[in-house]
């Protein structure tokens, strides 16, 4: 590795494509969305991974907010959403009027933990919203479980998990965003697939499918009017302006094409991430990512969690010296200036420790193998010198 080579914590990848399809999607005369990218981005997502429906959102924000609009959220309604996790999966409903009900995390890796879910099932509980942290499944057979028993509605915060899979009790390996009623995809320039900023409303119970098309359109039945299945299109419901560009449709679809390329080079740098931190590990000087026997890795992230935040706070300044920029990640939402004082109260200490503990390693498509050897190197060297 270089010397003094900056090692940012990402570098978005160009497929080479984007340009040339942002190209024609302008060339085509259709720029407001819903053409012909975003047809095709939808229709491969649905194909791939066995959503029944997809649409295309600005954001994994707005995919949430169309989410939290269609399981009718209400002013004195609850949703259950884990604490650490970001600020938007909160936000959507809150911006309905609920009661955010924070989950503490599992001790072996930041999900939500699915054993204090029922204890805070109340007769206001409206809906469910397990986080994939880091592309890695909830227990999802729990989850819906829950929902069945309780009549709950099920969404996905699927926006670190596109092409990770669960793997229920039947065997049956599903997609994730493809199990709860809804889910919600995010193609930010940090995560796998990327188009700047952009997102997914994935819709898996038929009974929201028309809907969601309706508040798509800014609460119009426009999309059914350009299907002839309407003489006129005029305002029907709630909604706003989630639909995307065609600009953005079309540089997703240029990273789409390279999926598997994509996908089987994050897997190799988190490997070699795997592998050079492995005896700290077992050490019992750091943890690292913890994949359940019904999970996948999409090779999302590569975290690890250390004892405590002084000792992340001097590993950060450590891998600064070398030119090598690690961050840590999410504040819990139930001590935020903003909601704290609507919080009951109840310690989450999981959630705490991952957000003074938990740290991610540079992760992108331009990381080369031997600056990931050198991280890890490097980490190994920090933990030695500071036994």
């Amino acid at each position: 590795m270089e010397k003094n080579m900056l090692i940012p914590f990402n570098k978005p990848f160009l497929t080479g494509k984007e340009t040339h399809y942002m190209y024609e999607a302008v060339n085509s005369g259709k720029l407001s969305g819903n053409g012909i990218f975003t047809k095709k981005c939808q229709q491969f997502f649905e194909e791939q991974y066995g959503f029944k429906k997809t649409l295309l959102t600005t954001s994994c924000t707005d995919a949430l907010e169309m989410a939290a609009m269609l399981a009718n959220i209400k002013p004195g309604d609850e949703v259950i959403i884990p604490s650490y996790t970001f600020v938007s999966t909160a936000l959507a409903f809150v911006r309905q009027g609920a009661k955010i009900i924070f989950a503490d995390s599992g001790v072996n890796n930041p999900n939500i933990d699915v054993d204090l879910i029922e204890p805070l099932i109340t007769k206001f509980t409206k809906a469910i919203v397990p986080v994939h942290y880091a592309g890695i499944a909830c227990n999802m057979d729990k989850i819906m479980e829950l929902a069945n028993k309780y009549n709950l509605i099920v969404i996905e915060d699927a926006a670190q998990a596109i092409d990770s899979y669960f793997v229920n009790k039947n065997g049956e390996k599903k997609a994730l965003g493809s199990i709860g009623h809804l889910a919600a995809f995010s193609f930010h320039e940090t995560k796998n697939i990327i188009s700047g900023e952009g997102g997914m409303l994935a819709i898996n119970d038929d009974r929201f499918i028309d809907r969601a098309e309706v508040i798509w359109e800014k609460g119009t039945n426009r999309s059914q009017f350009f299907r002839g299945e309407v003489n006129k299109y005029g305002w029907v419901d709630t909604g706003s302006s989630f639909l995307p560009s065609e600009v953005i449709a079309a540089f997703l679809w240029a990273q789409l094409e390279n999926l598997s390329l994509i996908q089987s080079k994050r897997i190799n740098i988190w490997n070699n991430y795997h592998k050079g931190l492995k005896k700290l590990n077992d050490d019992n000087k750091i943890q690292v990512p913890y994949i359940p026997n019904f999970a996948t890795n999409n090779a999302h992230m590569y975290y690890i969690v250390v004892k405590n935040i002084e000792v992340r706070d001097a590993l950060i300044v450590f891998l600064k010296e070398k030119q090598i920029m690690p961050v840590f990640h999410y504040l819990s939402l139930h001590l935020s200036q903003y909601y704290h004082d609507k919080h009951d109260g109840r310690s989450l200490n999981q959630s705490d420790r991952y957000s003074d503990c938990l740290l991610r390693l540079p992760f992108y498509y331009d990381l080369k193998e031997e600056q990931v050897i050198q991280i890890a190197a490097y980490i190994n060297e920090f933990f030695e010198a500071n036994k």
